[in-house]
């Protein structure tokens, strides 16, 4: 018997609710993120136009339509949501960013949601992040890191200072890795060491794990609590992201003054990290001083095992005007396979690089100042292996696709 689709089975859903009942709205809600759930999204997107209600689900990376609502319903949706989280239902002109720490829906799915709202020209645009549930991802054993990564990882939180830096773009997994790492931490040392974190804003609850969450509207922003931190006698100090020059300077002068500090950075690759840090004013000595490491993930969609082929998989490799004409295309062998709702994709998986900046020739290019290009050949002579590199390897036994790495690492 043939399997529905995503959206075909939303529409079913959708049918069985009550139109007409006082409670349609909450139950069309707890329907929306009881089903967005249960097909793995990690987001939830209400578009208002000028004629309807878009929905769109994030699932692995990527945006698909779902459904689209009358335009009546799209206020009384964000209501319903802004309800939730606690948000001010009364104003729908100034962007609004809210919680709901367990929600519970009819069919016994519950979960931890965070509400963002923003005024269009059709109204307030809603977007909901579905966090993943807490007993996933626990240690780096989980994570499914490249084994020398997970390793060389595993003791570099062993130390006691430095930097140790996971970078990457949004959505790659970062957050996710660095909870694993403080998890990591406690198992090995337990009481005997004082691990803090200052984030923006506190995602999950790690016991054994001393965590803050900064509040700029009271002046209590990522540089002043690292400073205020700094005198609470830390061993271990986790900053949820550098995104300043002050906090930047902060975070590298803490490593200097024997504490281990673990954080995230938006940046493309490990030696553009480096060089955005010195653009930031982090002095090359500094860098060279401190950081022990710089990890570079992006996350992958692997072809699902119940029905996907792809024309990359053991075949001659595509160019790149070919990629671009159909990017993050899968040939898929049924258009409704029950495990993967005819995407022909199921699950993300990690992928890394990392760069050791303790290497003699890496170590002089940093007090060198040099470009990442030149920066990156220098590590590749040093035998560090790249994230394409290491995605080609993927590709070539059949767990990924050459369409899904470039969607994901571009053509450069």
């Amino acid at each position: 018997m043939k399997s529905a689709s995503i959206a075909e089975q939303f529409s079913v859903s959708l049918r069985e609710l009550k139109t007409q009942s006082d409670d349609h709205v909450p139950l069309l809600v707890d329907l929306i993120l009881a089903q967005a759930r249960r097909h793995r999204a990690s987001d939830v997107h209400l578009i208002p136009a000028e004629d309807r209600l878009l929905m769109q689900w994030r699932i692995d990376g990527v945006l698909h339509s779902v459904a689209s609502f009358d335009a009546d319903l799209s206020p009384k949706v964000v209501a319903r949501l802004k309800v939730m989280s606690g948000l001010l239902t009364y104003r729908s002109d100034v962007p609004q960013e809210g919680r709901v720490s367990k929600f519970n829906v009819h069919d016994g799915v519950e979960g931890e949601v965070r509400v963002t709202t923003f005024p269009t020209l059709y109204g307030e645009k809603a977007a909901v992040r579905l966090f993943a549930e807490t007993d996933q991802f626990q240690r780096l054993s989980d994570l499914g890191l490249p084994d020398d990564i997970a390793a060389s990882l595993k003791d570099m939180l062993q130390a006691t200072s430095g930097v140790v830096l996971m970078t990457g773009p949004s959505g790659s997994g970062k957050t996710t890795t660095i909870y694993a790492c403080l998890r990591e931490i406690v198992d090995m040392f337990g009481d005997s060491k004082s691990i803090m974190t200052l984030e923006d804003p506190v995602e999950v609850v790690v016991p054994g794990v001393t965590q803050s969450q900064v509040r700029p509207h009271v002046g209590f922003d990522l540089a002043t609590g690292l400073k205020s931190m700094m005198r609470q006698d830390p061993d271990v100090i986790m900053v949820g992201e550098i995104r300043d020059p002050e906090t930047a300077e902060c975070a590298f002068q803490a490593a200097l003054t024997g504490h281990l500090v673990l954080t995230t950075f938006h940046a493309g690759s490990s030696v553009e990290a480096i060089t955005r840090l010195l653009d930031l004013g982090i002095e090359p000595y500094l860098l060279r001083s401190t950081l022990r490491a710089v990890v570079c993930q992006r996350l992958l969609r692997e072809v699902c095992s119940h029905c996907s082929g792809s024309e990359s998989v053991g075949g001659k490799l595509k160019t790149s005007s070919e990629l671009l004409d159909k990017p993050g295309s899968v040939t898929a062998l049924s258009d409704s396979c029950s495990q993967c709702g005819g995407l022909g994709y199921h699950g993300r998986f990690v992928t890394a690089e990392v760069l050791d900046p303790n290497q003699p020739e890496i170590a002089a290019a940093i007090l060198s100042r040099v470009d990442s290009h030149a920066l990156q050949s220098i590590a590749n002579a040093a035998g560090a292996v790249t994230l394409r590199a290491r995605a080609a390897e993927l590709i070539k036994f059949g767990r990924t696709t050459q369409e899904e790495v470039f969607r994901v690492l571009g053509n450069h």
